[in-house]
């Protein structure tokens, strides 16, 4: 809690005010309650409260004030804001990306590189009537544009299951230079040129329908796995309406899967074998998601109502950008699976971070030199 930034979560508080009391239970003391217990898994509110006064002594120096009470952290967590933990996450955000701006990644690029996809976090529609997704199935949607320097998340949007995901490039708002590499779900012709007048670039990968004809066609060396490298205009009525320029089409044979892959982009400046390497660096935001449902509590929730779900959610968004950036500052070596491993051990001992994260073998440390002579060589 040393790299919590207090101040910026007291100014998102202000941000939101609301009518729910703070006096007897802070919102430090609802978030801390929350990271305790995406830190160490618990599983319910019961089980929150159970731990949490089994170490009542502790509370004090960790930033909890107020009474730890299942049914006060319950209503806190339904009549609190979920904004200001969005906004306090936003701000987190902001200093990790500033840790990591100079990391590079497989590809090397001068450029910003977003990944962008969305996951879907299954409910119970008896439980989460607003999540409506199916006729029978209730699910929300993690939309994520994760950015491939430290795989920090820059932009997260929660929304039901019945938003595509195609829709969150409406609510995107592109920098203009940085590359988006989005699979194949977001193909919107329309939305992919409102990206190119912006003055980003994009990397998609094609549909096996796509209507186009050849320009022109560039050299490639087929050795590398190129087969070909074109800029292509689209065909048809309502497309030509929707993209009137040229997309440049690079098709790549991929050995390992034994399959084509065709690429779309509207940049003509980078080489052809970097465009294919960059969209598979798309795969870190699955394993981004991977991640953070095997590791996080975001598929089970402690709340039934949105504002609940989004707290949640938001609050493990924020203890994960929160390791990352202890994870820089401190330079350690350890992923961040073992780091959480370990504090979920730990967090209500006195060792310093340093000591208990590093790898350090105090075994190995020689003896003092003893006063008494040796009689015998």
């Amino acid at each position: 809690m040393d790299h919590l930034p207090l101040h910026t979560f007291r100014r998102s508080v202000e941000r939101f005010p609301s009518n729910y009391p703070t006096k007897t239970f802070s919102h430090l003391d609802q978030f801390l309650c929350m990271a305790f217990a995406q830190l160490t898994y618990r599983e319910s509110l019961r089980d929150i409260e159970a731990c949490l006064r089994a170490h009542q002594a502790k509370l004090y120096h960790l930033g909890i004030r107020g009474r730890v009470s299942r049914s006060t952290l319950a209503d806190a967590n339904e009549q609190r804001d979920w904004r200001i933990y969005a906004d306090f996450g936003m701000r987190l955000i902001g200093t990790a990306r500033k840790l990591y701006v100079n990391d590079s990644f497989s590809v090397e690029l001068a450029q910003t590189a977003y990944a962008l996809d969305t996951t879907t976090i299954d409910l119970c529609l008896s439980v989460f009537p607003w999540a409506h997704f199916r006729t029978t199935k209730a699910a929300v949607k993690l939309h994520t544009l994760l950015d491939l320097r430290g795989n920090i998340p820059s932009f997260i949007h929660i929304s039901d299951g019945k938003m595509h995901e195609v829709n969150v490039l409406d609510i995107l708002i592109p920098e203009a230079g940085s590359f988006y590499i989005m699979d194949r779900g977001f193909t919107d012709f329309a939305r992919l040129f409102a990206l190119h007048q912006r003055q980003a670039f994009f990397i998609i990968r094609a549909k096996s329908n796509l209507a186009c004809r050849r320009v022109y066609s560039h050299p490639v060396d087929k050795a590398t796995g190129l087969r070909c490298d074109q800029a292509v205009a689209l065909t048809g009525y309502y497309k030509t309406k929707d993209y009137p320029q040229h997309l440049r089409r690079i098709k790549v044979y991929d050995a390992e899967h034994d399959q084509d892959l065709v690429f779309l982009t509207n940049n003509f400046d980078l080489p052809a074998l970097t465009v294919a390497q960059l969209y598979r660096c798309r795969w870190q935001v699955e394993l981004f998601f991977k991640w953070i449902k095997q590791h996080l509590r975001i598929k089970a929730f402690y709340g039934t109502t949105k504002n609940a779900v989004k707290t949640q959610i938001w609050i493990a968004i924020t203890v994960y950008v929160l390791v990352t950036i202890i994870k820089k500052r401190l330079n350690l070596d350890a992923s961040l699976y073992t780091i959480l491993q370990i504090l979920s051990l730990t967090l209500f001992e006195k060792t310093t971070i340093n000591q208990l994260l590093t790898n350090a073998d105090y075994k190995d440390i020689l003896p003092l030199e003893p006063n008494q002579l040796n009689l015998f060589d």
